[in-house]
């Protein structure tokens, strides 16, 4: 049997008209409806026509949770099951709930909880950079205060994160093919989130986690595990810390994983790993025709 990773793409994968096709399904609508008593506002609502709304981190993360996790369901409902999990960012939530680590509503508030506490943080920059020297890039990083690598997607695409002038200065610095300053509210993943995580940690302790069923790659340590407090404890320095996205897709292969299934709107995760792991097969999902054709 071929050994299978399911991927869960973060903020920035969103598309209006996201899980629509799932209306129709009694689960599905279950959860919708379950979502929105929780959220105070309708997810197919916002997916269906609101796009303002859509783009803006209040409603994105809780709006992809819940997309992503209805669609994980329906692969389970069709007797497809992973043998690895992993999400970039906000996708982490989604993996956890998948690997069985928290049930859908415990996932679903923290993730309201995340989403306003980010969404408040307003003070910082993000910035995609294609196409670049990884050395100068580190080098730089080092001298330039103020700025962080927020995500190492591969080796040809990685996010900075830091205060305004430190993300222009060091844009200033780096020859690149493309740079392209991201429309965030701040600069997540990086240090000027240390207030927001503080807060969401003391929540995070008030959450009983469960071994996980199947091994989870984290963002902070991208080395699989099963245990509830490593799991935890990697959790803990998700908002302040980098997505180690390269190295996840690494370590999926180094697992023995052949295929990898991104689960969720877009391509971005399968485009990523195709750069680092040539070789897995890689298959979307992103709605019902997918998983039952």
């Amino acid at each position: 049997m071929t050994k299978t990773a399911w991927v869960f793409p973060g903020q920035g994968s969103q598309k209006v008209g996201m899980g629509i096709g799932l209306l129709d399904l009694p689960s599905a609508k279950a959860k919708f409806e379950q979502a929105n008593e929780i959220l105070g506002w309708s997810v197919t609502e916002i997916c269906q026509s609101e796009e303002e709304k859509l783009s803006q981190t209040l409603y994105t993360q809780p709006c992809l949770y819940v997309v992503e996790s209805i669609l994980a369901d329906e692969m389970f409902a069709h007797s497809f099951q992973p043998n690895l999990v992993a999400g970039h960012s906000l996708g982490e939530y989604v993996a956890l709930y998948v690997a069985g680590v928290f049930d859908f509503e415990t996932g679903l508030k923290l993730v309201k909880k995340r989403s306003e506490l980010m969404n408040n943080v307003t003070d910082g920059k993000m910035a995609a950079l294609m196409g670049f020297d990884r050395k100068q890039l580190e080098e730089e990083l080092q001298q330039t205060p103020g700025v962080v690598l927020a995500n190492d997607n591969n080796s040809a695409q990685v996010v900075i994160s830091g205060t305004p002038e430190a993300v222009e200065i060091l844009l200033g610095k780096i020859k690149t093919k493309r740079a392209v300053k991201l429309n965030v509210s701040g600069a997540f993943h990086s240090p000027l989130m240390e207030s927001a995580s503080r807060e969401f940690q003391q929540i995070l302790k008030s959450v009983e986690f469960a071994d996980a069923k199947v091994p989870i790659i984290s963002n902070f340590e991208p080395i699989a595990s099963q245990d509830a407090e490593t799991i935890k404890l990697r959790l803990y320095q998700q908002m302040t810390n980098g997505v180690r996205w390269r190295e996840t897709s690494i370590e999926i292969e180094k697992e023995g994983i052949e295929k990898v299934i991104e689960i969720g709107p877009g391509k971005v995760l399968t485009g990523l790993i195709k750069r680092t792991c040539p070789d897995l097969k890689l298959v979307n999902v992103s709605n019902l025709e997918q998983i039952v054709q």
